[in-house]
């Protein structure tokens, strides 16, 4: 029998400028996935004129999103490196490279290195049901290691 229970799923955040030595994250939201890594085309295809099949590999980032529960120490210090690494007229840029460690319960563990954080929420949502928005931040990635 495969347990693939996700209960005790960690995740470690070092941002080499912001946060040197890093910052665990627990606090995952309950109405959105805590941890996706989408699906990576590495290879392109077409046909030539008479059938034949062509691939060639194809560089692209490994990406993840986190959701976090808001106004968590999670939360801030996501909003933190969000905030340290957006460029904008009169403020200093950071440019982090971010390394990432997903520690699963059942003991895998993954990292994520030479990463950037790209997208995130600059502030809170509100929905429609008066409860705050679950907070997501995305990053991508050059390389992976572990399972």
């Amino acid at each position: 029998m495969a347990d693939i229970s996700a209960f005790g799923l960690r995740i470690n955040v070092r941002a080499d400028k912001t946060f040197p030595n890093g910052f665990d994250l627990t606090a995952f939201a309950d109405d959105a996935d805590a941890f996706d890594a989408p699906s990576t085309q590495v290879k392109d295809k077409a046909m030539g004129i008479n059938g034949h099949l062509i691939t060639w590999g194809k560089a692209n980032a490994l990406m993840a999103t986190i959701n976090v529960i808001p106004n968590t120490d999670d939360d801030r210090n996501l909003a933190i490196l969000l905030d340290a690494n957006r460029v904008t007229k009169g403020k200093a840029y950071v440019n982090d490279t971010i390394t990432m460690t997903v520690s699963y319960p059942n003991g895998n563990v993954t990292t994520f290195s030479g990463g950037a954080i790209t997208d995130g929420q600059p502030a809170n949502g509100a929905a429609s049901s008066g409860r705050i928005k679950t907070k997501a931040y995305q990053f991508a990635f050059e390389s992976r290691s572990g399972a």
